[in-house]
């Protein structure tokens, strides 16, 4: 039987991680791994070496060389400092200091003490909520499970449901992630749920009071789970009810996180495939459980990973108290 050629996948894979520099036998050691035969894989490799796209594209990636050595810089920087293997826990911490050591120093951290006047901290139990508001028809992600990548298509994933029934399924279905109600769903702009705003208070000096689109809820069961991903602005996170598990890794480890389609990673942050994308070995994570009462501050561009231990409750904020307001990352 004739060596079976490469699957349009496997070629693309080759070509994107050629270009990355990867070593070809490495290369050709994941493909021997996935059933190609060895010498079949090792004349795929040469092919794509010589593929005059791939030659450009590799052309084109060592003239933005200049820039991955400017990241891996900061790569270094950011390990020197001992920043790679912590996430700080900071209780009732100034807006000055807040802003000096953490966001204009691109760092994330955990703040404590600053929602402990929230009435949301008891109002916005799950069993509360649906008591408050039951009979509110609320958009959720619904369906998540039957695929894995959608987040990249979120509408199919839309469903409008009685947030009494939501609830009443979140707390008896056990763990899993296959409905959410999350940031997409635009929950708070409902006339009828915008009193919830009312249950959370000013973080002066830290936000600008607002009551607009940029204050995003998330409801859900133990067990969701939302991928590798960055956001666009600084965003502070505050967990209301419940535990989240965060993995965060820095903006400046961008080349190492294959990233192709907008804000997401093609790496699995719970169990990395090593070996499809060699380049994450290099990059530094650092994990964090977020408490009940707790607000991470996640920088502009620092790519996460969450998970949900329990039925959580969180609300996210983007107003920062800065001159010129939150910094966005305009991606071209």
């Amino acid at each position: 039987m004739e060596p079976q050629p490469l699957v349009a996948e496997q070629r693309a894979w080759l070509a994107e991680n050629l270009t990355r520099g990867i070593p070809p036998e490495l290369l050709a050691e994941r493909l021997v791994k996935e059933g190609v035969e060895p010498a079949t894989a090792r004349a795929a490799v040469a092919a794509a070496r010589s593929h005059p796209a791939v030659v450009a594209a590799t052309r084109v990636t060592r003239r933005q060389g200049a820039f991955r050595a400017l990241f891996e810089t900061y790569s270094v920087l950011h390990r020197q400092s001992g920043w790679h293997q912590r996430l700080e826990r900071r209780a009732d911490i100034s807006a000055s200091e807040f802003f000096e050591r953490y966001y204009f120093a691109h760092r994330p951290v955990i703040l404590q003490g600053l929602m402990k006047d929230w009435p949301a901290m008891e109002s916005w139990r799950p069993e509360r909520l649906a008591e408050r508001f039951g009979d509110v028809q609320v958009e959720v992600m619904a369906g998540r499970e039957s695929d894995p990548v959608h987040d990249l298509e979120p509408e199919r994933f839309r469903s409008v449901i009685p947030l009494r029934d939501f609830i009443q399924r979140l707390l008896t279905g056990g763990p899993t992630n296959d409905f959410y109600l999350t940031a997409r769903n635009f929950a708070l702009e409902r006339p009828e749920l915008r009193g919830m705003l009312d249950d959370l208070r000013p973080l002066e000096g830290f936000l600008r009071p607002v009551r607009d689109r940029t204050v995003k809820l998330w409801v859900g069961p133990a067990g969701t789970l939302t991928s590798l991903h960055h956001d666009l602005s600084n965003i502070l996170f505050a967990q209301v009810h419940g535990r989240k598990h965060f993995k965060l890794i820095p903006s400046f480890e961008l080349h190492c996180l294959y990233n192709q389609h907008g804000v997401w990673s093609q790496v699995d942050a719970t169990r990395p495939d090593l070996e499809r994308f060699p380049a994450y070995r290099d990059v530094d994570v650092v994990e964090a459980v977020l408490e009940p009462g707790e607000l991470l501050f996640i920088p502009v561009g620092w790519w996460h990973w969450v998970h949900a231990l329990d039925v959580s409750v969180s609300v996210s904020f983007q107003t920062f108290e800065v001159p010129g307001g939150n910094t966005p990352w305009r991606l071209l």
